[in-house]
């Protein structure tokens, strides 16, 4: 009606045509702005995120506000990079030099202490300023905009507060050095900013299923920004957030991606010349017979996925039916502390886990003094570092050190997770399956150099001496593993991956192990970690990609049940004001149902509490003559009564076409109904009479009582 409103005005003159243009691109001028604002969230919240992480070990005396990286470069570095990725040069002084002067002892002792302090400073505020000031602003925040994509609305999870806590937790959360990634957050905190500029435009602002498309768009810009991966950002709303995605939603969801990019580009947070985040500088052949660790490492993902979503949604309920729920901000305290304890010793776990896993996926060259890189090469040799050599000591010093690392990131991410800070999961899954991946890598090129001459590994050496295997490649496969095994992503993974890294050649074996992982996963149990903390919750949140093979109908489900108090109604034309606004203080229906009569029950329409509310108290306040007593007609003929109140007309109001089914529709329609018109309810009939009504909630809880669950986890209204 709006629509052709609008289209009729335009032959009205100039200005009106002006009106209509605006209506028209007010969608593409939206996505723009969200774009240029979550880029511009991104910029701010990594920059910051990478100098608090840097201040955990020391400062730039010279300039404070610099990191550890950007202090270098004002000066010679000394050498090249360390054990520990640490850049060490004149102009950065860690905790420990300052304060001991130059004892090696002194200095480890200081600097571990300042690690721990700072560490637990940043988990303390982080957990504080969601408490006080916006409680919403905890997790990842994936599972509740699933939901709210799927037509839930939470009041306040995508307002001011929650979109400034959540950008400052997540600098902080990431700072504390907690087992948990800012990346996923991105999603919310974009999504936080499409929903508070769509109030800018009235048709977005004022239509929470129109507002849907420009969240979709949003969440597409929130993975963008996050990995620098636009295409990727797009198929993981496709895939993964958006319930419904029209191909005007995608074409939006591009543009808003490539806006957002664009802005991080601009601002340049890192410093570097990298589109990627992850960038490789290789790009040697693969060969056929490596598809079985590719396989492995999706399998190994698959098994790590399971294991990860089933101990921390024990934990998750644990903490949310015990005593512990009740002190949040003790509990980030208590891991923090755990966490930064246990993790300054091992310099795989010390570093920024985005570091760790740039370690990891990168190939060995020239410059590399690192202990993954001591290999007995023959430097003789031309482009020596191309080729696969004898592992030295430090590799194998390094690997055990890896495996401390891994074990401690995967029982330490299941305890950090759920956690009441802003953070999410991306990132430790990677580092995770990346850290799997270059074992595995090593362990693989080091049979090789070993067997050169067997004839299972022929081609993939040119001579005895020159075998040909990237053991980062594998750290890269693995983490797009380990990441599918937790939220079950595949099309979206490989091209998040590729875009991470650049790595187009290896797309194969991503999609591989990408696929084993998914199936290993599914095979074990269906639900990704968003499914599973949806559940958890207990949010109404259909799942589009479920099947219901059940055979119940529609009055197996609707309501009012036999024992059930009858169905709350309106009449079209007896009901006073008086008994309308009794009837909506003693209930919560977000609507009510209007018949011909309480004997007829046959339905005329549907009435939304929110426009009843609002229709009563203008009309208390402008019309002269509308009183308690006063008639409430929902019918197009108001008879007139000279001696009584003036009569209060809702028609405008009305749903004359509300979406009913009768009692015989199959369940299986039902919830295919809800799913994709995205209802909150349908009322039932039966030969026009009003039966009854069937909300979203009672689909799930009789989807949950047919899979001989507890219905009533099933929480939200």
């Amino acid at each position: 009606m709006r629509h052709r409103h609008i289209v009729k005005k335009r032959m009205e003159g100039c200005w009106e045509q002006v009106k209509g243009a605006h209506d028209a691109w007010s969608g593409w001028v939206c996505v723009l702005l969200v774009g240029v604002a979550a880029g511009t969230c991104a910029g701010i919240i990594d920059i910051g995120a990478t100098w608090m992480s840097d201040l955990k070990e020391g400062v730039c005396l010279e300039a404070f506000w610099f990191n550890k990286e950007q202090c270098c470069w004002s000066g010679p570095s000394l050498n090249a990079t360390s054990l520990d990725s640490a850049i060490k040069c004149k102009q950065w002084y860690s905790w420990g030099q300052m304060i001991s002067g130059g004892s090696d002892a002194g200095s480890y002792i200081i600097g571990y202490l300042f690690f721990v302090l700072w560490a637990l400073l940043f988990g303390m505020l982080a957990a504080m300023l969601v408490r006080v000031f916006a409680p919403y602003a905890c997790g990842s925040g994936i599972p509740e905009i699933k939901t709210i994509l799927s037509g839930f609305i939470i009041r306040g999870y995508l307002g001011k507060w929650t979109l400034l806590i959540k950008s400052v937790g997540m600098m902080l959360a990431v700072s504390a050095g907690l087992s948990l990634g800012k990346e996923g957050p991105f999603v919310h905190v974009a999504c936080c900013c499409g929903n508070i500029f769509s109030y800018l435009f009235p048709k977005y602002g004022r239509n929470e299923a129109k507002k849907r498309e420009i969240l979709s768009a949003a969440s597409a810009a929130g993975v963008s920004v996050a990995f620098g991966a636009p295409i990727g950002g797009v198929l993981f709303s496709l895939e993964e957030v958006s319930y419904y995605f029209p191909l005007k939603t995608l074409w939006r969801s591009f543009f808003c991606a490539l806006i957002a990019a664009f802005i991080l580009r601009s601002i340049n947070p890192f410093g570097n010349d990298h589109l990627v985040m992850f960038s490789i500088d290789y790009d040697e052949p693969w060969h056929l017979q490596e598809l079985i660790p590719f396989i492995l490492l999706g399998a190994l993902g698959g098994l790590f996925g399971k294991f990860f979503i089933k101990f921390n949604i024990m934990w998750c309920r644990y903490r949310k039916f015990s005593r512990l729920g009740n002190y949040p901000i003790f509990e980030v305290l208590a891991v923090t502390f755990i966490t930064a304890l246990l993790s300054y010793p091992n310099p795989y776990t010390r570093m920024n886990t985005s570091e760790l896993i740039k370690l990891l996926v990168s190939r060995c060259g020239p410059e590399d003094d690192v202990e993954l890189c001591d290999y007995g090469r023959n430097l003789n040799m031309t482009d020596t570092f191309k080729y696969s050599a004898v592992a030295g000591n430090d590799v194998h010093s390094a690997l055990w050190k890896l495996a401390l690392a891994l074990i401690f990131k995967m029982v330490i991410t299941i305890f950090t997770f759920g956690i009441k800070i802003p953070a999410g999961l991306f990132i430790p899954s990677m580092a995770v399956g990346a850290i799997v991946g270059r074992m595995m890598g090593i362990g693989f090129e080091q049979l090789i150099v070993s067997n050169p001459d067997s004839v299972f590994f022929s081609n993939m050496c040119e001579a005895p001496d020159k075998c040909i295997i990237t053991p980062g490649l594998y750290a890269m496969v693995g983490a797009a593993a380990a990441l599918g095994g937790v939220t079950r992503m595949t099309v979206s993974l490989v091209v998040i991956m590729f875009e991470l890294t650049g790595g187009l050649e290896y797309i194969v074996p991503m999609m591989a192990a990408a696929m084993t992982s998914k199936w290993v996963g599914d095979a074990l149990g269906r639900e990704g970690i968003y499914d599973a903390h949806i559940a958890l919750n207990g949010y109404p949140y259909l799942d589009s990609k479920e099947e219901f093979t059940h055979t119940t109908i529609a009055a197996d489900v609707m309501r009012p049940r036999r024992n059930d108090p009858p169905l709350a109604v309106i009449t079209q034309d007896s009901l006073t004001v008086e008994e309308t606004e009794s009837l909506l203080r003693n209930t919560e229906h977000n609507g009510f149902p209007v018949v011909v009569s309480r004997e007829s029950q046959y339905l005329v329409g549907f009435v939304l509490r929110r426009d009843l509310n609002l229709a009563i108290a203008n009309a208390r306040k402008t019309s002269d003559g509308v009183v308690s007593n006063s008639v409430i007609y929902f019918t197009g003929h108001v008879p007139v009564n000279p001696h009584g109140p003036a009569p209060l007309k809702l028609r405008k109001i009305l749903d004359m076409a509300p979406v009913t089914i009768t009692d015989q529709t199959p369940m299986e329609t039902v919830v295919e109904m809800f799913r994709k018109l995205g209802l909150r309810q349908t009322l039932v009939t039966h030969n026009g009479r009003l039966l009854g009504i069937i909300t979203k909630k009672d689909v799930l809880r009789h989807i949950a009582q047919l899979q001989n669950q507890d219905p009533e986890s099933i929480l939200f209204n």
